[in-house]
C-alpha cells in the first residue's frame, strides 16, 4: 500500500498525520447511545480532471436505512487540522483513491468526498467498538479504511459480507497503511470489537475512512 500511495504523491508529513490522531474529539453522538469513540470530518469534492478540493466544514449525514444507530441526523464533527486536512500524506491519499475508483466507475461530474479519523479506545472494562452499528454499508459508492496505528489491542478484525448477511471473508490491519478497498454497493463491512492485551496500558485503534460518491454536481 506504501507504494501504491507514493505512486500518487509523497508521504513525508506521514508522523505529524499519524501524531495527529492524539487529538481529535469525543464523537458526542454516539456517546448518547452508551458508546464511545474520537473522530474528526473534512470533505472534499473531486472533478473528473483530477482536482480535489477542500469545502466549508459541514455536517456529516447517513439515513436510517444505512446506519441505524444515528441515521438521519444531521452529525457535526470537529474539523480534522488544516495542516493534516492539506498536507502531504492527506493529498496523496485523496489522489491515489480518485485515480484507483475512478477506474472502476462510471465517470461521474463530480465526486463528494469524506474524511473520517476514528480513535476507537478499549479498557480493561470496556471494549472498543469500531463499528457500534454493525456489518453495514455506508451509502457510499467506495470506501477506504486505512491503518495508521493501533496500540495494545487484540482482535479489530475487519468482515466482509454479502448482503444476504453471509460472511465472504475476514482479516486483520495491523501495521500503519494496511488497508481495506470496499465497492459500498455490492458489500457490507465490519470490525469485531477490541480489548487490551495489557489492562493498566492505554490500547486504542486509530484509523482514516475515506469515503466516495458520485454526484450530478
Amino acid at each position: 500500500m506504501r507504494q501504491l500511495l507514493a505512486s500518487a504523491g509523497e508521504l513525508t508529513d506521514w508522523s505529524a498525520f499519524a501524531e495527529s490522531w492524539n487529538h481529535l474529539g469525543p464523537d458526542e453522538y454516539l456517546a448518547a447511545k452508551g458508546r464511545f469513540r474520537r473522530r474528526r470530518h473534512a470533505t472534499f469534492s473531486a472533478g473528473s480532471d483530477g482536482a480535489i478540493e477542500p469545502q466549508p466544514h459541514q455536517a456529516h449525514f447517513q439515513s436510517l436505512q444505512y446506519n441505524a444507530l444515528q441515521g438521519d441526523i444531521q452529525r457535526w464533527f470537529e474539523p480534522i487540522d488544516a495542516s493534516i486536512a492539506n498536507g502531504a500524506t492527506m493529498r496523496s491519499i485523496l489522489q491515489f483513491c480518485h485515480e484507483f475508483f475512478g477506474k472502476v466507475a462510471p465517470p461521474p461530474l463530480r465526486w463528494h468526498i469524506e474524511v473520517h479519523q476514528f480513535r476507537i479506545e478499549a479498557t480493561a472494562d470496556t471494549a472498543g467498538e469500531p463499528t457500534p452499528e454493525g456489518s453495514h454499508r455506508d451509502g457510499v459508492d467506495y470506501v477506504l479504511v486505512l491503518l495508521v496505528n493501533r496500540q495494545n489491542i487484540a482482535s479489530g478484525t475487519t468482515t466482509i459480507h454479502s448482503p444476504d448477511g453471509r460472511l465472504l471473508g475476514d482479516f486483520t490491519l495491523t501495521h500503519p497503511l494496511d488497508a481495506a478497498l470496499i465497492d459500498d454497493h455490492r458489500v457490507y463491512h465490519g470490525v469485531t470489537a477490541v480489548r487490551p492485551f495489557a489492562a493498566d496500558e492505554p490500547a486504542f485503534r486509530d484509523v482514516l475512512v475515506v469515503t466516495f460518491k458520485a454526484t450530478a454536481r
